[in-house]
């Protein structure tokens, strides 16, 4: 008989109330869904069925198997190193991104094809496109900055015909700027999002990985095994969140009037100044924060428009 102590929570309370991953994973389901996923659920110390999620192969045949289960997906795949993104946190953004929505809605989430979203750094993994087209019906953008990424995202829209109408894939060819090559003339998105690189280095990247292993395990890994993946553009980039963070704020200065939201995860509570005080100098009209979290972790979502009230009521 289990402890109450070694017993998991039957919901993750933490997580948003429409997430469907509040619960435990069910893996008697995701087998027969995935009957792949079988040769890496076993018991952990706790005697309670789970995958080794310090093992890439099982982080990525649990993705494909929720993807299957939850959001229809019938085919999902990423190249090798590529980042393979935790579904549930990414679910909560979606979601977070829908309260948004309604906030400036009357209190009624928007749902629907005609609601577009920008999604900066859409990833080999299409992952934010995925859920928020089959949970709101919403269409989507996706950009990056690198070719085989959006090779890879395209790849998963033409195979699952119900994203084909509903998801398209745009490579940003100059990797210093956000918005600039991806909005065009006289196009409007109802939100951007993005979920910025969160490292400044490569050596800083690896030095979090090796940390978080040794906190989970008590061990000190001789290389560190990045259990969910991810390329140099996809974990770090030069100066941080956030520097990137600041650069976004100010360009989407450009594009004032072609975007009701935009926003951005912020993982660092300590980048929030900066930031308040970037969209401060960019005299943003109204600025938002929600909180997520996701186990141990917290993160904020942070919004901004330069949509005065009136403007607003007539988007």
């Amino acid at each position: 008989m289990q402890s109450k102590k070694n017993q998991l929570p039957k919901e993750k309370t933490q997580l948003h109330p429409r997430n469907k991953h509040r619960g435990r994973y069910e893996f008697a389901k995701l087998i027969d869904t995935s009957p792949e996923l079988a040769q890496f659920v076993k018991p952990n110390k706790y005697g309670n069925q789970s995958i080794n999620f310090f093992d890439p192969a099982a982080v990525k045949t649990l993705n494909i198997a929720l993807l299957k289960q939850y959001y229809n997906i019938k085919y999902w795949d990423i190249p090798k190193y590529y980042l393979c993104p935790p579904i549930p946190g990414r679910a909560d953004y979606i979601h977070n991104i829908a309260d948004l929505l309604a906030s400036s809605n009357e209190g009624i989430i928007p749902k629907g094809k005609n609601i577009t979203c920008l999604d900066i750094g859409v990833g080999a993994n299409c992952i934010y496109p995925i859920i928020g087209n089959h949970e709101y019906n919403w269409s989507f953008i996706g950009s990056d900055v690198d070719a085989v990424a959006i090779a890879s995202a395209r790849k998963i829209v033409e195979q699952n015909p119900g994203l084909k109408d509903a998801i398209e894939l745009r490579l940003q060819n100059t990797p210093r700027h956000i918005f600039d090559g991806v909005i065009r003339t006289n196009e409007k998105f109802d939100v951007t999002i993005c979920n910025p690189p969160f490292h400044s280095s490569a050596e800083e990247a690896e030095a979090s990985a090796i940390r978080k292993i040794k906190n989970l395990t008590k061990q000190k890994p001789i290389k560190p095994v990045l259990n969910f993946g991810g390329k140099p553009n996809e974990l770090w980039c030069k100066g941080g969140e956030a520097k990137f963070v600041k650069d976004m704020i100010f360009e989407s200065r450009k594009f004032k009037t072609s975007c009701f939201w935009f926003t951005t995860l912020v993982s660092k509570e300590s980048n929030l100044r900066s930031i308040y005080n970037t969209l401060k100098k960019v005299e943003a009209k109204e600025v938002k924060t929600l909180s997520m979290g996701q186990g141990n972790k917290i993160s904020r979502l942070v919004a901004w428009t330069f949509l005065d009230k009136t403007q607003q009521d007539d988007w």
